[in-house]
């Protein structure tokens, strides 16, 4: 639960991690092959494999998490949602947590209660869906989703979410973006005869296992906080999304997963009047290339690689504020590195 205020700066960021003989993120139209740019043989991963990185390793620091499964059962956002109001409609003294100060809407749900003149919190979840009742408990469902967003789910405060359940409309705007991530070098991918059992919805196939000898993998992302108003997102919630991105791609490792590694976090924090992409991508800040004789096709390991961020550090440095009055974009940065090091520019 949060009771902080809403970050006060616009981010951006970097993040770069490697992958060793494994599949970082299968491409489901290519026999689950690792996804990748054929042309310029670029390995791809996408946003939402990383979130689901991100999702997992919360759920094991016990936070609340929306996009997730309701027990041992998988559940469709509309369940999700239901289940929750339920839990939080069988604790009277968290529903009057969830109206504190607001003394009007209090009334306000004493009257849908009256009105509903039902036994149960599943029969009073239904009554607030109703659509004859939209005047009455409009309000009020906003008011409670709002809450379950600011004080429950983690990962809505992070990435945003569209709530399209009876009742509950409404769509939040992540503060946290970011894209598809690339390899900053040509990629092989491993040649394989194996062949494995892929279990889907309780049916098995089989197919081959494929993988990457290596790839180093380039994010960028942007953390803004007008989009952090809609979701409650704070200072304390961004210090989980650091922890999380940093420590969610090798805490969970599956067969096709395992033997991946975060090398670099960078986080550019904005002054006032600078917004999101001022400096563009990060990514074209860095780049790589092979040490010595070796060619992009035999990299195996970050140590075949030299990566130059120069050009980085360079326009980080010369865009820092380091006075009072400066009229420099740059309020902070934080630089995480694969060695464990945090430190400040």
């Amino acid at each position: 639960m949060t009771n902080g205020t809403t970050i006060a700066r616009n981010s951006d960021f970097l993040f770069l991690y490697e992958a060793i003989q494994c599949n970082p993120n299968g491409d489901i139209d290519q026999e689950n092959k690792p996804r990748m740019d054929y042309d310029n043989q670029v390995n791809l991963v996408t946003d939402v494999r990383v979130k689901r990185y991100i999702r997992d390793f919360l759920k094991t620091q016990d936070k609340e998490i929306f996009v997730d499964m309701e027990g041992e059962n998988k559940v469709s956002p509309d369940s999700k949602l239901k289940a929750v109001l339920l839990r939080l409609l069988s604790q009277p003294e968290e529903v009057k947590t969830a109206f504190e100060g607001r003394d009007d809407l209090i009334k306000r749900f004493e009257e849908i209660q009256q009105k509903a003149a039902v036994k149960t919190p599943e029969e009073l979840i239904k009554f607030m869906q109703d659509k004859k009742n939209k005047e009455l408990c409009s309000e009020t469902n906003r008011f409670l989703l709002s809450y379950l967003v600011k004080q429950k789910f983690i990962d809505i405060r992070f990435f945003g979410s569209a709530f399209a359940i009876e009742g509950f409309t409404k769509s939040y705007i992540g503060p946290i973006q970011l894209n598809w991530g690339y390899s900053l070098h040509k990629v092989e991918i491993m040649e394989s005869n194996s062949i494995v059992t892929i279990m889907n919805d309780g049916s098995s196939t089989i197919g081959k296992d494929y993988r990457v000898y290596y790839s180093l993998l380039a994010f960028a992302g942007t953390v803004n906080k007008y989009a952090a108003v809609g979701t409650g997102l704070t200072d304390e919630d961004l210090n989980e999304f650091r922890q999380a991105i940093w420590e969610s791609i090798p805490a969970l490792p599956t067969r096709s997963k395992l033997n991946q590694y975060p090398k670099l976090y960078v986080e550019i924090n904005y002054n006032d009047g600078f917004n999101n992409g001022h400096f563009g991508d990060l990514r074209q800040y860095v780049n790589v290339k092979p040490k010595g004789d070796l060619d992009e096709k035999q990299i195996r390991k970050f140590d075949d690689l030299i990566l130059d961020t120069s050009r980085l550090l360079q326009l980080l440095k010369e865009n820092k504020t380091e006075k009072e009055g400066d009229n420099k974009p740059i309020y902070n940065v934080n630089i995480y590195t694969g060695n464990g090091v945090t430190f400040s520019l």
